[in-house]
């Protein structure tokens, strides 16, 4: 439902009744219906579904705004420009599709073997019992059909069937054991043949949630009265750091001033009068127009210089500043060090910004990124990766990831994420943890050097057991395979080949 302005009167209305050029308001923590441009009022807006970025962004009149995007602290009245499938959320959806559909088809390696072997063997059959009839012994009949027969049996491909679908189911639930539910097993023998990892960040790499990671206080500061000062500014607050800023406050103290004069600056941050002082809470541009002094500001740390900075001030000086980031997951350095070690060229695409994103890819020495990019963007990165010859693995959370993760060869969805991430994947990580995608890996790399075994042995097996049961050394040793000795071999292989299967069962991923 949506409430929709007409003839100067609000009315509710489902969504499917907006028309183009419709007055649409969008209160506080409601999702916007459809496409549009801002005409009356000022908000944040949480476009991370859409773009990544986990910080709020501002709106104000002539700005765009998404259908399915979450309005934040304020109230908006905008035009619809994009209903139904107009909209960007509905172009994603075709996307998704359009990339699945596209798809390449994964070969099967049993099948290939197969569609040699069985014909084959037919002939052989064929060939063995001319051959008996031409030039056996007597009786002819009895020795040509019990070479014909003998190796139909022992050449029967129940081992060739069973080389592939056995190692792979056993591939499929080891790899639930670390916590990675496998679409099908063509992903999973995909995945052991990846060449390129790509990531998004908020949520893939890091926790998704912006939080103060450090601060600095002005000299003689005290903690207490900087957090109280804070809560007291950002309970009236509408900027897209609030939330970190109250966060850290609340961790101090939860007393709060009583505010006077309360004003939201566009661009700056917020300003406020607290005892007949004014006070403000914003960015480095405020603090460089007013001319604030920072000389009694401890040194800052290098460590912090791309994060996201807030400052504290009154009239005369910086009382403190803040740096915000979006917390990089514990286990992403690991699990970014082992893709590299497994020799996978690993990329980062994001819809953060620049400072955002350089900062997280110093931090872990990923050398290739992008940022500022739309859901198209990343699918076409993913496109052009793979017209270059490259087997692309693309790691995402949201509905912003959907299309890439549809359109790579194998996609590995995070299972905290949107559930049209997950569908779109190839493979969902239960824990949420880029640990589990190298196990995976590790784990189907392991598979489809077991299937290989398998069927590798059981040709070899067959290939030597067929010139015996069709009579070979019987020039030699008057001695010819019997049909029943053919059936107890064909079963040895079987047994065989489900053998070296279950040794998987045992393995453990090398990369933790």
């Amino acid at each position: 439902m949506a409430l929709i302005i007409r003839n100067n009167l609000e009315i509710t209305l489902p969504v499917e009744s907006i028309q183009l050029n419709d007055r649409v308001r969008v209160r506080t923590g409601e999702k916007f219906p459809v496409d549009g441009v801002v005409e009356d009022g000022q908000s944040s807006v949480d476009e991370s579904m859409l773009t990544g970025e986990p910080l709020p962004i501002e709106k104000r009149q002539g700005d765009p705004v998404s259908a399915g995007t979450i309005n934040g602290k304020g109230s908006l009245i905008y035009k619809a420009t994009g209903i139904g499938s107009d909209t960007l959320l509905a172009q994603i959806i075709d996307m998704v599709g359009s990339a699945q559909n596209s798809k390449p088809p994964i070969s099967r390696l049993a099948d290939k073997v197969s569609s040699v072997f069985v014909p084959s063997v037919m002939i052989i059959a064929i060939l063995a019992a001319l051959t008996w009839f031409n030039i056996g012994n007597t009786p002819v009949i009895v020795h040509m059909m019990v070479a014909a027969v003998s190796v139909l049996i022992i050449a029967c491909p129940c081992a060739l069937g069973l080389a592939t679908p056995i190692s792979t189911m056993i591939g499929v639930g080891k790899a639930a054991e670390y916590g990675a539910l496998i679409r099908n097993g063509e992903s999973l023998q995909r995945s052991s043949e990846l060449t390129t990892i790509v990531l998004d960040k908020t949520g893939t790499i890091t926790e998704g949630k912006p939080t103060v990671v450090h601060h600095v206080l002005a000299v003689n500061g005290s903690g207490f009265e900087v957090a109280k000062l804070v809560a007291s500014l950002e309970k009236g607050a509408n900027h897209p750091l609030a939330n970190a800023l109250l966060h850290y406050s609340e961790l101090t103290t939860k007393e709060t001033y009583t505010v006077t004069n309360f004003q939201s600056i566009a661009g700056r941050g917020v300003k406020a009068e607290i005892n007949e002082e004014c006070y403000f809470l914003g960015n480095a541009a405020w603090v460089k127009q007013q001319k604030i002094d920072n000389s009694e500001l401890n040194d800052f740390d290098d460590k912090y210089t791309l994060s996201t900075k807030v400052y504290l001030t009154d009239t005369k000086k910086i009382l403190a500043v803040f740096y915000i980031e979006d917390p990089i997951k514990k286990e992403s350095k690991s699990a970014i060090k082992a893709f590299k070690q497994a020799g996978l060229n690993v990329i980062m695409l994001t819809g953060d910004n620049e400072n955002s994103t350089a900062n997280v890819a110093q931090q872990l020495n990923i050398d290739e990124y992008h940022s500022e990019l739309m859901p198209d963007d990343k699918l076409n990165w993913i496109r052009k990766l793979q017209g270059e010859g490259e087997i692309v693995g693309m790691i995402g959370d949201g509905i912003n990831d959907a299309p890439a993760l549809a359109q790579a060869d194998v996609g590995f969805a995070m299972g905290a994420g949107t559930d049209v991430a997950m569908e779109s994947a190839d493979i969902t990580l239960i824990r949420s943890e880029l640990t589990n995608v190298a196990q995976v890996i590790d784990i189907s790399q392991a598979t489809l050097a077991n299937i290989k075994q398998n069927l590798w042995g059981a040709f070899v097996y067959n290939g030597l057991g067929i010139p015996l049961a069709a009579g070979v050394l019987f020039p030699f040793t008057g001695w010819l395979l019997s049909p029943i000795i053919a059936g107890a071999a064909m079963s040895l292989s079987s047994i065989t080949v489900v053998t070296n299967a279950n040794r998987l069962r045992r393995f453990k991923p090398n990369r933790k």
